[in-house]
C-alpha cells in the first residue's frame, strides 16, 4: 500500500480522521500534514511521519505531499476566494508531487444549479478542479454538522427560548462532524470505490421544527422556533456580532461562519435544495450515523453526570 496523507489534522474533523486511520492502517504508511506544527508534536510521538504544510506556498505543500499516493485533502474552513486560491495551491501541489489520489470532503448540495448556497461556491470549483486532473478521486459530500444546530438551539436556551432562522420548513440531514471524518478516514484506508461521489449524510431528514421538538423533550427544554426572512435573518446575526463576510472580526462571533455563508445555505435548506439523505456513511464505515436524538441525549447524560459529580 502506497502512503496515505491527511491534511489539517490541528483542526477537529482532521484530528479524528488521524487517530481513526491509525486504527486502520500501519503507522509507517500514514503522513500527517498541518500549518501548525505544535500539533503535530503528538502525532511525532506516537510515531507517525509528519510535515509541516502550508496552503500558502505550493513549494511547501508539494515537498509535504511527495511520497505519498492518497491525499485525504480536508476543506478548509472559511468560503470566497481565498479558499479557493488554497485549494487550488493545494490540488497543484499534489499533482507535482505525484499524488495518484484525491479524496476531498465538500457539501451536499454541490452540483445542483440552482442552489444559491454561498458555501458550494468553492466547493464546485474544488471538484471540478479535481475532475480536471488525471488523478483518481473521491468526493464526500458531507450534509449539515449536527453540532451546529444543537449550538443554535442552546443559544436559543440561553437567550429568551425562541430559535429564529430562515430554513422554513426545509429539512437537512443532520450528522456529526466525527461521523463525517471516520467516513473520510474509512474512504482514505479503501473503503468505497474509486471517482465516485458520496453524500454523507445522517440517518433521517430534519426540520427547524423537529429540531426544536426533539430538543425539549430530551432536555426539558421551552424553545419555540420562529421562521423568519433573509433580511431578517441576516440582522438577527449582526445582533449576535456575526460579521457578514469572512474578512470580519470574529473576535465576538457566536459562530464561525460570516452570515453571507449561513443566510445563504439557510435559504437553500428552505429550497429544499441540501436535503439529500443517503446509507453511504454505513456502507464506508460499517455503523449508522448518529440521530439528532443520539447527540441531544450525549450531551444531556454528560451535563448530568457532571452535577452529580460536582454535587
Amino acid at each position: 500500500m502506497g502512503k496515505i496523507i491527511i491534511t489539517g489534522v490541528d483542526g477537529n474533523f482532521g484530528s479524528y480522521a488521524a487517530v481513526s486511520i491509525m486504527n486502520k492502517i500501519n503507522k509507517k504508511n500514514l503522513i500527517f500534514t498541518s500549518p501548525n506544527k505544535a500539533a503535530l508534536v503528538p502525532f511525532q510521538e506516537l510515531g507517525v511521519e509528519t510535515r509541516y504544510a502550508d496552503y500558502n506556498n505550493e513549494q511547501d505543500l508539494k515537498e509535504a505531499f511527495r511520497g505519498g499516493d492518497t491525499l485525504l485533502m480536508i476543506s478548509l474552513p472559511f468560503v470566497g476566494e481565498k479558499r479557493r486560491k488554497l485549494h487550488k495551491n493545494a490540488i497543484c501541489s499534489a499533482v507535482a508531487a505525484g499524488v495518484k489520489k484525491i479524496i476531498y470532503t465538500s457539501t451536499v448540495g454541490a452540483g445542483i444549479r440552482e442552489n444559491g448556497a454561498l458555501v458550494k461556491v468553492d466547493h464546485e470549483f474544488t471538484e471540478n478542479l479535481i475532475w480536471t486532473t488525471d488523478l483518481k478521486w473521491n468526493i464526500l459530500r458531507d450534509s449539515q454538522y449536527v453540532e451546529a444546530m444543537v449550538t443554535a438551539y442552546e443559544h436559543a436556551v440561553e437567550s429568551g427560548g425562541v430559535l429564529s432562522n430562515n430554513h422554513g420548513e426545509g429539512t437537512m440531514s443532520l450528522i456529526t462532524r466525527n461521523d463525517c471524518a471516520e467516513a473520510a478516514a474509512c474512504v482514505a484506508a479503501g473503503a468505497g470505490e474509486d471517482n465516485k461521489i458520496y453524500d454523507i449524510t445522517g440517518p433521517e431528514q430534519i426540520s427547524m421544527a423537529d429540531l426544536v421538538r426533539i430538543g425539549n423533550e430530551v432536555t426539558g427544554g421551552n424553545v419555540i422556533f420562529r421562521n423568519i426572512d433573509d433580511d431578517a435573518m441576516f440582522k438577527h446575526f449582526d445582533s449576535m456580532g456575526v460579521p457578514r463576510t469572512t474578512a470580519g472580526d470574529f473576535s465576538n462571533a457566536v459562530f464561525p461562519f460570516c452570515s453571507d455563508d449561513m443566510v445563504s445555505y439557510g435559504k437553500a435548506i428552505r429550497l429544499d435544495q441540501m436535503s439529500m439523505l443517503s446509507d453511504h456513511v454505513e456502507l464506508l464505515t460499517g455503523r449508522k450515523p448518529k440521530s439528532l436524538k443520539d447527540v441531544f441525549e450525549d450531551i444531556d447524560n454528560h451535563r448530568v453526570g457532571h452535577r452529580t459529580a460536582t454535587e
